[in-house]
């Protein structure tokens, strides 16, 4: 049975994913036709509904509920993991209300990113989707001007002169008292459960695998990680893969409804019965 597959080229997808691709465990009856895409395409084909597997922003899978069921290996969640808001010049660092008409660059409508933004700062509306690493140089090259990083850019963002003005996930962790959900694999309603559950099997064996030889680096996630030094490749693993993307568990589970219940309330939607999210 062929499935397709897609997820992000950034270290921490590439990590989890290589043995489950290059067929370094044994995937059974099971194949993948895996395509690699920025994060926010991802999110714009789940809502599609393109792709049988695929990563996706939380935001995005509550948009494809109906469509998709989130498996319990694969996620990216953890406490001082968020997105970072930054500016180009000020100082002193400006106050919320600063915010309200001023450019906001972020990594794609359908991004966590963007969800924790706007809980920290429902009043700023002048955003700006584009992608994630044309982030630093767009503020650097706008004045006044601020942006929402992820990824790597958040080792990388000082280094250019940008600032920190908010740190959005430790907002969210202090408002909340759950950790940070950033993304997850979900899986098409329509496969079957036990395909479903051998799948879920397979990515945590995968990532099991990519453990047992860690720090190593391997060929698959370099080749995927652009100019990215071996140190920032792994401060992008260590940030990212943790004990959530083995297996969500209850602290797992209830910081996703937490976020779920933000997400339905901030954009006026009858939340469903929260235990149809999880496979």
């Amino acid at each position: 049975m062929k499935l397709t597959l897609g997820f992000s080229p950034c270290p921490n997808d590439t990590f989890i994913f290589d043995a489950l691709v290059n067929k370094k465990i044994d995937t059974g009856e099971l194949d993948f036709d895996v395509v690699l895409e920025d994060v926010e395409t991802l999110n714009k084909w789940a809502i599609e509904g393109k792709l049988d597997i695929t990563k996706l922003s939380f935001p995005a899978f509550f948009h494809s509920l109906d469509s998709y069921l989130l498996l319990n290996s694969g996620s990216a969640l953890g406490k001082g993991v968020g997105p970072l808001l930054v500016t180009n010049s000020l100082s002193p660092l400006p106050s919320a209300d600063y915010l309200c008409g001023k450019q906001v660059f972020l990594p794609g409508e359908n991004t966590t990113a963007n969800l924790l933004f706007s809980f920290a700062y429902p009043e700023a509306k002048n955003k700006n989707y584009i992608l994630f690493s044309e982030i630093e140089e767009t503020v650097l090259n706008n004045p006044d001007s601020f942006g929402v990083i992820i990824h790597e850019n958040r080792f990388t963002y000082q280094q250019k002169g940008l600032k920190k003005v908010t740190d959005l996930g430790e907002y969210w962790e202090e408002k909340m008292n759950v950790p940070i959900p950033l993304g997850g694999i979900a899986i098409k309603r329509k496969i079957d459960r036990m395909t479903s559950l051998k799948v879920d099997s397979l990515i945590r064996q995968s990532l099991e695998f990519a453990f047992a030889d860690y720090p190593a680096v391997t060929g698959f996630v370099k080749e995927h990680s652009q100019t990215m030094s071996e140190d920032v490749m792994r401060k992008h693993i260590d940030l990212y893969v943790n004990q959530f993307s083995l297996g969500l568990g209850p602290d797992g589970t209830n910081a996703i409804q937490s976020l779920y219940a933000v997400y339905c309330d901030m954009n006026s939607i009858v939340m469903k019965n929260q235990d149809s999210l999880f496979l």
